[in-house]
């Protein structure tokens, strides 16, 4: 048996944004309607800077494959997510890919993101916040348009040559007028949609520093230590994440104190009908997911079942 050993390039150059989104949209209703598999997320500091993660088993009914991924983050680096996505049978077990995580863990992110706005967001949502000028933001930003028609955008960042050279960026690719900002009350004061994206261990979103009907897509507290949102906002907004006990574990809600009382719904139930997402419009929604491997599994059977005939492939037979 061959395996496809895909890096960051030969990713990108399979990965369909649009289409994924079907896939990914599909992988969280089949997750929520029949879950088989506790996700797990195993993380060990390291001496450095850094740290090391795992992601197993990405599972999803009719997929007939499942992932382990392992991945390091380290935040002063750029990269700041490195790392490798192992695609298994899952009748044999055997190894039918290696790809690079760190563009794939990008663009599904941005498309969870897409999705949570898509059933979260005013349909007439069209101001965007973004806190955080890193590559997530930029990935949430471009897969948005996928679901919402945007007319301006605000950035913060504590790094202002970081902020600027996000608006430049923005601006010479998706053609959205950009403006740089010098606190976050500022970026977010008007906007439909806040993103957050940023490596805070302190809240920074507070009730009152958004308007009503304002959706929030939250995406720093993936690990302990890490907050963005205060439990006064969440506690006050429809929470929505991807998997209740990871939020309290290593998420949003644990971040600040709160139990899964606190959430409303995950993001699969909303998806599958099983929650109703937004009910009015007035309300303040969020979505704080911490990721999860099924999501992994998605994108990376997407990526591969594209790859299969892509002839500049290299494959690598590991039973030699």
């Amino acid at each position: 048996m061959r395996t496809l050993l895909l890096n960051r390039s030969a990713v990108a150059r399979n990965l369909q944004a649009l289409l994924l989104l079907d896939d990914m949209r599909e992988a969280f209703r089949t997750d929520a309607l029949a879950r088989t598999v506790a996700p797990q997320r195993v993380r060990a500091p390291l001496h450095s800077e850094g740290t090391a993660l795992v992601l197993f088993p990405g599972s999803v009914p009719g997929i007939p494959a499942y992932t382990v991924k392992v991945h390091a983050k380290f935040p002063g680096q750029s990269p700041a997510i490195r790392g490798v996505v192992h695609l298994h049978d899952l009748v044999t077990g055997g190894l039918l890919a290696v790809m690079d995580s760190g563009h794939l863990t990008a663009v599904r992110t941005g498309v969870v993101g897409a999705l949570a706005a898509d059933v979260l967001a005013r349909p007439d949502a069209t101001r965007v916040a973004v806190v955080g000028a890193g590559r997530q933001g930029v990935l949430q930003l471009k897969q948005l348009r996928l679901v919402r028609t945007l007319s301006q955008v605000r950035v913060y960042d504590t790094n202002l040559e970081h902020a600027n050279a996000f608006a430049s960026r923005m601006y010479q690719e998706l053609n959205l007028p950009v403006s740089v900002e010098t606190s976050v009350r500022d970026a977010v004061a008007d906007a439909d949609i806040v993103v957050t994206a940023t490596w805070s261990r302190e809240p920074f979103l507070h009730p009152g520093m958004v308007r009503p009907g304002t959706h929030i897509t939250a995406l720093g507290a993936d690990e302990p230590g890490k907050a963005e949102l205060s439990a006064e906002l969440l506690g006050a907004s429809h929470f929505v994440c991807d998997h209740r006990a990871l939020s309290v574990a290593s998420g949003a809600a644990g971040a600040v104190g709160l139990t899964e009382g606190a959430i409303h719904a995950e993001l699969g139930e909303v998806l599958a009908g099983l929650k109703p997402g937004r009910t009015s419009q007035e309300q303040v929604t969020v979505f704080a997911p911490v990721g999860l491997p099924f999501q992994d599994l998605a994108a990376a059977w997407h990526v591969f079942q594209a790859a299969a005939g892509d002839e500049d492939v290299p494959t690598l037979d590991f039973s030699e």
